[in-house]
């Protein structure tokens, strides 16, 4: 049976949702390898609406799950109503969504908190010990919810974005868009992406290396 792996979404754009190249690429390889993917999002407007051609805000509001399912093609479903059980793992794309729509941590720093519902998903993997990969800034959300128990990731070669994930109680290490940092015992994996990438091919290798580890993982029975 094909593993079943969730995908993440926080709307669609890098300004203000999800990075459309890791969220795209990331299904391209979980597909490639054999996963089946269920695409999800946080039912709810989004913390701000940015203009991608100007670079600027825009005066109206947008639907966070709405605008993920042009990504996801209409086949994405409320985060409320997924469960860990359903799942055999998850991988979260970057932008900037996961910092605004998923989590408040570009508004609020090392203060944020973590969407209720991508909250209590997050934390029922961990507790079933099922893999999590996070590209780009979305490690973020996990330094937010796993800080305490000293999660490892990455999110580049930033020192100050790194040292807010440290300060959360994340253990920061850093590396280039092609490498992932794996942390074994909590089966996470990261990838820095567009914070360090700077062509679609880098992001590429990242995120491949993220899926066929969090895949690996899957496989991988927990030792007694």
């Amino acid at each position: 049976m094909a593993p079943k792996i969730g995908v993440l979404l926080a709307g669609c754009g890098v300004m203000d949702g999800s990075e459309i190249h890791e969220a795209t690429l990331t299904l391209y390889f979980l597909d490639k390898h054999g996963a089946e993917i269920v695409c999800m999002a946080p039912d709810k407007d989004q913390a701000d609406v940015v203009d991608h051609a100007k670079g600027k805000p825009a005066a109206e509001k947008r639907n966070v799950l709405a605008e993920a399912a042009r990504i996801a093609r209409g086949n994405i479903r409320d985060v409320k109503s997924v469960t860990a059980a359903e799942l055999d793992g998850i991988i979260i794309p970057g932008g900037f969504g996961a910092a605004k729509n998923l989590s408040t941590f570009a508004k609020d720093g090392t203060d944020c908190t973590v969407d209720a519902d991508v909250s209590r998903l997050l934390n029922d993997l961990r507790a079933a010990s099922k893999p999590i990969g996070a590209l780009c800034i979305a490690p973020a959300v996990l330094a937010r919810l796993f800080g305490k128990a000293g999660v490892k990731l990455t999110i580049g070669t930033d020192p100050g974005t790194a040292a807010a994930l440290e300060k959360m109680g994340a253990r920061h290490r850093n590396a280039a868009a092609d490498e992932i940092v794996v942390d074994e015992a909590m089966k996470v994996v990261t990838t820095p992406c567009y914070m360090t990438a700077r062509r679609i091919s880098e992001v590429g290798e990242g995120a491949e290396k993220v899926v066929r580890k969090v895949l690996e993982l899957v496989a991988t029975p927990d030792k007694p």
